[in-house]
């Protein structure tokens, strides 16, 4: 097990010291949620301050142009197709995760009208599951959601299938799906695949258009650090962008959006798929963590991020008992997080968040701790397995206040 010094040596080496400055961290805490909420970056008050003061409040309706906040979907898609291996134009950055499941979702079964069912594996995040449904519900029964074990994909990717809805990375384990296998399996099938990035787009290098996917999608707040709520993205491969003609048929995917005509005509290419007016507050905000994004390592940053989550696994299977590892022990199937079960797994990350360790934990039994690179160091990670020692020794988390639910968990 390493020791102390062999962890210090660890952060004297690393590459990406310098980007912890480029956010604002409380003094004293650990942060290991940014899985779930990305910091702040340094730069978002002064940029925000801009945006509210100048542009909303002395350039008013004006800055649509003077400022392009018309083209911010444009202009923040070209930017997050950087980090996700897709080209600028074909990446919108708008609405939220679930919106753009659901116009994913319709996309595929515009490509495949013959079939009938929308496929995605049990344990994957809700709202992809939730969308399906929804969507199912709507068709009145001609399309059915289906769900099966991780192990029986390849089995149901059959005739029947219109559509296979992948989280990435799992949201509970952090195990990853191997893209590109998966994607030319589905394919060989006529079945096309959209990928779900919200825990991978920002945190390791991802390659859209390497794996042939057909469209993806993924949230601005995690690792993209664009705040709460931040604007999402969606990702349609271009030779699909004319073929569908998107079912959530807003005035900004008009091919004239400002000729205010009675019928839609979608706009040619990835604009067809803009719906709402964007959100300007949360893209200004979103650009700021796009831009220090942009200036890091791709490769750096998940060298890092699988060294981090090595250091955990150890430190805490080398120090603790009763914990068990939830994430794949190889750090090539593993997102940037690490996930350990416990009986108490609620009561002990709320004894941990009280001492200025935080993580999450997701129900019913898992503990999760998320390691973003460009802020978190090596002696982060050794001290908060210190904590972790600490609360198990005391029993800390056997206090009331720690076993009380909150709503947010």
């Amino acid at each position: 097990m390493k020791t102390r010094d062999d962890i210090k040596a660890l952060d004297a080496a690393d590459p990406l010291t310098g980007f912890k400055s480029r956010f604002d961290l409380p003094d004293g805490v650990i942060y290991l949620d940014g899985n779930s909420l990305g910091a702040r970056p340094a730069s978002v008050p002064a940029r925000m301050e801009q945006v509210l003061q100048q542009e909303w409040g002395e350039d008013l309706i004006r800055s649509w142009n003077t400022h392009d906040w018309i083209n911010a979907p444009r202009r923040l898609g070209a930017k997050i197709a950087r980090l996700i291996g897709a080209d600028a134009d074909e990446v919108l950055a708008g609405e939220s995760t679930s919106v753009n499941i659901f116009k994913a979702l319709c996309a595929c079964l515009q490509l495949a009208p013959q079939r009938s069912v929308i496929l995605s594996e049990t344990g994957n995040f809700p709202t992809d599951a939730y969308m399906m449904e929804g969507l199912a519900t709507l068709s009145g029964g001609r399309i059915r959601q289906r769900l099966v074990e991780t192990s029986e994909l390849a089995n149901a990717l059959d005739d029947e299938v219109a559509a296979l809805l992948l989280t990435h990375t799992n949201y509970k384990s952090g195990r990853l799906h191997d893209m590109k296998a998966l994607t030319g399996l589905a394919q060989a099938r006529g079945i096309p695949v959209i990928w779900d990035l919200s825990h991978s787009a920002g945190a390791l290098p991802v390659e859209l258009n390497t794996c042939g996917a057909d469209f993806a999608v993924g949230c601005g707040y995690k690792y993209l650090n664009g705040g709460p709520g931040a604007p999402a993205f969606l990702f349609v491969a271009k030779r699909h962008q004319e073929t569908v003609s998107p079912v959530l048929s807003g005035w900004l995917g008009h091919a004239r959006p400002f000729a205010f005509e009675e019928h839609y005509a979608p706009a040619p290419g990835i604009d067809r798929f803009q719906c709402g007016t964007p959100a300007i507050l949360g893209m200004a905000a979103l650009e700021c963590g796009l831009d220090i994004m942009l200036e890091a390592d791709m490769d750096a940053i998940r060298a890092k991020s699988q060294a981090l989550g090595d250091l955990f696994i150890e430190q805490v299977e080398g120090r603790l008992d009763g914990f068990e590892l939830r994430s794949p022990r190889d750090p090539a199937q593993r997102g940037s997080q690490v996930s350990f079960a416990h009986p108490d797994g609620y009561p002990i990350m709320q004894a941990l968040i009280a001492r200025g360790v935080i993580g999450d934990f997701r129900a019913p039994d898992i503990l999760r701790f998320g390691f973003t690179p460009l802020y978190v160091g090596y002696e982060d990670v050794a001290r908060a397995v210190d904590h972790l020692v600490e609360v198990m020794t005391a029993q800390e988390w056997r206090e009331p206040r720690f076993n009380q639910r909150a709503a947010v968990t």
